[in-house]
């Protein structure tokens, strides 16, 4: 269904048990985050959160979306699967050939229903337009500082508006904005964002950029937001089609823009090209580490406007999964279909698990039907929109569970010949990935378990000659190790947790590892510190994948064996300065005690249910001197 506003999407969280509001007083700075975190990893997401009692006029809403059920309510299905359907059956009713009269007259209806969801501005002021401060000032509203080592506080989940300068074409982006004083934001676009590109145009026509940010509305504009979308194409127009009714939009007062007329709040302004860039952060962000602070441009207030019953919505991102989680898995299922469409006709499934942090790891499954087809989906995949700032991409083939991930692991280790099915690349990265050897620019890594056909080489499967406790035993003579994972020893993995000192240490320590025979059944060998627990698979996934530029970090090592070869991956953190690691280093995110003890203490008065321990507190050993930027 269409939402008619935030508050109606509200109603119906509440209506079906998804929503618990909070009475007691709460603060915007650091404790709704630190209460969201552990409702957000609560199992499915948990609920969402209604914090009516935070010292402003305005409710915060947050995890709205963060959970399965949450974001196909959001966007109007009961499956996420049901979008892909849509834009499948679209796709199909266009390109199929039409020779006969009726055939083409039969397009006419549809050629009606598309235009019904085109975007329409119309006349007069909107609902986001009912009060209007003659005195603009942000400080009414209950901005959150997410994290301690934060820059301040960021308005999270703004629906940033802009348009080119040439073509007039509109774009609606989601960027963060610190709050630097009442009138005045950080606009934090990255390079690869068609808001930057915006700015880029402005500067070099020397003219002020005007911008609009909304926030609230109905939920399926937050998502429409941060969809992948081709730079020409009006965000509002998805919208139109996923809730199968055109988004009226209004004129903005202050500035030459168009602005959902149900949202609830309007923030109008300008960034000027002229203007020096100002230090914005650093954010504790979605891969669950800081981002550092950097350069930005200032956004001047010119009017705010709201509705009378204005909402302010907030999301944190951090440590996943967080809501963030969930709007990805949205992208990942509704923009499978064109994919399928166009460049990648075997693709049958794909999943980007949360540990992956939506750019880090992807698994995609094929319909496998010549040698060398998994190689020519990675290159596919890595010049595919926003799939070039993949990192880790792992191919199977049809018949195993993409969603089952012991499973997947197996199949992955039996299927695969570390020395001919492992491929290196490198290309554009997430201008978050902290471990590359540029900012946004490295290495990937592509792993093609699929089962082998043809010409292709099979893989050998060798198994351990001694058992367990023999193995472990051998462990101890290696300098360094201090835990070993062994679960899946038999199927070829090995997780070691050690005090690395440098890179040369390592490279003795796989060559004392592989000087003879007794460990060539192994395929992989994980690095990671000292600090990560290796019995946590999804911890070891989500640091090692944060950790790693494959180009640097991944390596195929001989062993006695000679054919079979076995992957290294060093998931263990880069130092500055040590083996031509010359970038600096971002901290984990995790809540200061103090907060953790204040959340503790108000648990019982916040009517969430059984006690939820932080799960900062899994995370703290993780944590290095330092503020967001490691200085060890």
């Amino acid at each position: 269904m269409a939402y008619k506003g935030l508050r109606e999407f509200i109603n119906d969280l509440e209506n079906r048990g998804e929503l618990k509001r909070i009475d007691a007083k709460v603060n915007p700075v650091l404790e709704i985050t630190e209460i969201t975190d552990r409702v957000s990893k609560s199992p499915d997401g948990g609920k969402a959160l209604f914090f009516e009692n935070n010292g402003s006029n305005f409710p915060v809403l947050i995890n709205a979306m963060g959970s399965y059920k949450r974001i196909c309510m959001a966007l109007g299905v009961s499956d996420l699967d049901e979008v892909a359907s849509d834009i499948k059956q679209l796709v199909l009713e266009f390109s199929s050939p039409k020779e006969s009269l009726i055939e083409k007259l039969s397009v006419l209806p549809l050629l009606n229903q598309l235009a019904s969801w085109m975007p329409k501005v119309k006349k007069g002021r909107g609902k986001c337009q009912e009060v209007v401060l003659a005195k603009p000032d942000l400080s009414i509203f209950p901005v959150l500082q997410c994290w301690p080592r934060d820059g301040g506080r960021f308005i999270t989940l703004p629906l940033v508006h802009t348009k080119d300068p040439v073509t007039g074409i509109r774009n609606t982006g989601m960027y963060r904005m610190q709050i630097f004083d009442d009138r005045t934001t950080g606009m934090h676009w990255h390079k690869h964002k068609v808001g930057a590109r915006h700015y880029r145009e402005y500067k070099e026509a020397g003219l002020k950029m005007p911008v609009a940010v909304a926030l609230g509305g109905d939920p399926v504009y937050t998502y429409t937001a941060t969809a992948p979308l081709p730079d020409n194409m009006d965000e509002y127009m998805l919208a139109g089609f996923l809730r199968k009714r055109k988004v009226e939009l209004v004129k903005c007062l202050t500035q030459d823009l168009e602005v959902p007329a149900d949202a609830d709040i309007i923030i109008e302004g300008y960034v000027d090209p002229e203007e020096a860039l100002v230090m914005e952060g650093p954010f504790g962000d979605h891969t669950g580490y800081y981002s550092l602070a950097d350069h930005y441009p200032v956004f001047h207030v010119t009017c705010i406007s709201h509705r009378k019953d204005a909402v302010y919505p907030a999301t944190i991102v951090g440590v996943p999964p967080q809501e963030d989680a969930y709007m990805a898995k949205a992208t990942e299922r509704i923009f499978i279909t064109p994919l399928q469409l166009s460049v990648i006709p075997e693709l049958l499934d794909m999943e980007l698990p949360f540990a992956g942090v939506a750019h880090n790891l992807t698994i995609v499954k094929i319909k496998k039907d010549y040698d060398g087809q998994a190689l020519k989906v990675m290159n596919a995949l890595w010049g595919a929109g926003q799939m070039m700032l993949n990192k880790v991409l792992v191919v199977i083939d049809d018949g195993v569970d993409i969603r089952d991930y012991s499973s997947l692991v197996k199949h992955v280790l039996k299927n695969f010949s570390p020395g001919y099915d492992t491929y290196f690349s490198k290309g554009p990265l997430d201008v978050l990935d902290h471990a590359a050897a540029n900012l946004g620019y490295g290495g990937k890594m592509g792993i093609d378990a699929t089962l082998k056909t043809g010409a292709e080489e099979k893989p050998d499967n060798l198994k351990p000659k001694d058992d367990l406790e023999k193995l472990e035993d051998k462990f101890k003579v290696f300098s360094g190790i201090q835990e070993v994972n062994t679960a899946l020893f038999r199927e070829g993995l090995l997780i070691i947790s050690l005090n690395r000192k440098d890179k040369a240490y390592l490279h003795d320590l796989s060559e004392d590892f592989f000087k003879n025979n007794e460990f060539d059944w192994v395929k992989v060998l994980f690095f990671v510190d000292k600090e990560v627990d290796v019995n946590d698979l999804a911890m070891v996934t989500w640091v090692s994948a944060n950790n790693i530029d494959p180009l640097r970090d991944c390596e195929i090592v001989e062993g006695g064996h000679g054919k079979y070869g076995h992957l290294l991956i060093d998931g263990t953190r880069k130092r500055k300065g040590i083996d031509g690691f010359k970038r600096d280093w971002p901290n984990v995110i995790i809540s200061e005690d103090k907060t953790i003890t204040k959340i503790d203490e108000l648990w019982p008065s916040l009517d969430l249910g059984a006690f939820i321990p932080s799960p900062s507190l899994k995370y703290k050993r993780l944590v290095k001197q330092g503020g967001a930027e490691v200085d060890e």
